[in-house]
């Protein structure tokens, strides 16, 4: 039997626990013996729950319990996370995470401390929820060069674009409507502003590229200037707009950024839609890949959680995880990075626009004193010089197509 302990009894952890519960026997014999919850470390207390008997308040417990050889963290946030993770892979714990902040920030820090102790620290559901990506990059494409991973890594943004998108509502109304139906957090700045996606999309790339991607390096932009008349020409484009974490490698350079951008029907996440992830992976040898489910949530999440736990009791004293170094991986300059770009003006400006940008594809979408357009690829860097001679730009979205 294995022992394992819970960090933190709210959305995930309780579902951790529901799941190991509920699929006991089928687990038990994917793990090759049965896994135990021994503790489940929280500030409350849960009379009449399944864990009643279970909750401790002082983390020593579970460090000093050598029984305990699997711990799941699922208290999110960075610190006292961090804190009670390295104490467990100190003392020959492994451990599994779905806390995207915690390893995103300490990762590679945590990785090479459990392969010195030959264990296992394992975050399966801190990216994409229950879409099985961290295996698939640590596991079955290693034989790849990975070119681009381009993914919509935050359900709820997919949720309110989609919204728009179909119902011509505008960005406020919409997320008031996500925070009613539990979506959207009372707060949603994490998610609305990209820095969800950001985190996670450092995390995939450092996996990737085999090296450290700190997420205060790449470039982010959320979804809060995005408008429905943006929506009225992206469907005069056929086109979507979705925010998405994207990292390529271009002449040994690798550029990654989380931003809006306008992808055509032929873009294999054009059909991502409502709280439903994407993550599209290109490697040099197997091609284009696509990993597609729910992205969020108590239960999905919960059995990624699961997943790594039951990897880690089949790997005891066996280290798995290993792709990721601690050394920094420099990121191309934005500034140097391509797009073209869907721009807005006012009507009035459509000669200075000509005059700016040169040949450019009109889109005419009926709205009364605009003129829109596309430009030409260019860097970042010219689009922002070219951009001064307009003084009326009401907005501009990258375009993918």
């Amino acid at each position: 039997m294995i022992n394992i302990s819970v960090l933190g009894y709210g959305t995930v952890g309780s579902g951790v626990v529901e799941v190991l519960d509920t699929n006991s026997e089928s687990i038990a014999k994917k793990a090759r013996q049965p896994i135990h919850v021994k503790y489940v470390l929280d500030k409350r207390e849960f009379p009449g729950s399944p864990v009643e008997d279970k909750v401790v308040h002082d983390i020593n417990v579970i460090l000093d319990d050598p029984e305990v050889q699997i711990v799941v963290e699922t208290m999110g946030g960075v610190h006292p996370a961090y804190e009670f993770v390295k104490g467990a892979l100190e003392r020959g714990k492994s451990v599994c995470t779905s806390n995207k902040e915690l390893v995103a920030k300490h990762g590679a820090e945590l990785l090479a401390l459990a392969k010195s102790k030959s264990i296992n620290f394992l975050f399966e559901a801190s990216v994409g929820g229950g879409i099985p990506i961290i295996r698939p990059l640590n596991q079955s494409l290693t034989a790849d060069e990975i070119e681009e991973i381009t993914g919509i890594l935050n359900g709820t943004t997919n949720y309110i674009l989609s919204k728009m998108d179909t119902e011509g509502a505008d960005f406020a109304e919409v997320l008031r409507e996500a925070q009613d139906k539990g979506y959207a957090e009372r707060n949603p700045e994490a998610d609305v502003e990209g820095y969800d996606a950001c985190r996670k999309i450092a995390i995939l790339t450092s996996l990737a590229f085999g090296k450290q991607v700190d997420y205060e390096d790449i470039y982010t932009e959320g979804i809060t200037k995005i408008t429905k008349t943006d929506m009225l020409y992206a469907k005069e484009l056929d086109a979507k707009i979705k925010i998405v974490g994207s990292s390529k490698r271009e002449d040994e350079k690798v550029s990654a950024f989380v931003a809006p951008v306008m992808i055509g029907r032929e873009n294999p996440l054009y059909s991502v839609n409502d709280v439903f992830n994407g993550i599209y992976v290109k490697g040099n040898v197997l091609g284009d890949t696509m990993f597609y489910g729910k992205g969020a949530g108590k239960l999905p999440t919960a059995s990624a959680v699961v997943a790594d736990v039951v990897d880690a009791a089949k790997h005891i004293g066996t280290n798995i995880m290993t792709n990721w170094s601690t050394h920094k991986l420099e990121l191309a300059d934005f500034e140097e990075v391509s797009h073209r770009f869907f721009v807005r003006v006012d009507e009035v400006e459509k000669e200075a626009a000509a005059e700016a940008f040169g040949q450019v594809e009109e889109v005419n979408a009926n709205v009364a004193g605009e003129y829109a357009f596309i430009t030409k690829l260019m860097t970042e860097k010219e689009f922002k010089e070219k951009a001064v001679a307009l003084s009326s730009m009401r907005n501009r979205i990258r375009v993918a197509f």
